[in-house]
């Protein structure tokens, strides 16, 4: 089941790959997620096999 807060517009981190820094969620498609990261720009995420960390607005 997928974090019901992995929603357009969260904040997320990818904790495999902290260099990508912080990702704003611009669509979630069943297990796709496309995220727009700090410095990996745009990039479509698996869920099923890749975990996000959903941050709290004021993390950073």
């Amino acid at each position: 089941m997928s974090d019901p807060f992995l929603v357009p517009g969260a904040f997320v981190r990818l904790p495999g790959r902290p260099d990508w820094g912080i990702g704003q969620v611009q669509s979630v498609i069943g297990r796709r997620v496309t995220a727009n990261f700090e410095d990996a720009g745009k990039q479509v995420i698996d869920i099923g096999v890749v975990t996000l960390e959903v941050l709290d607005r004021d993390q950073d």
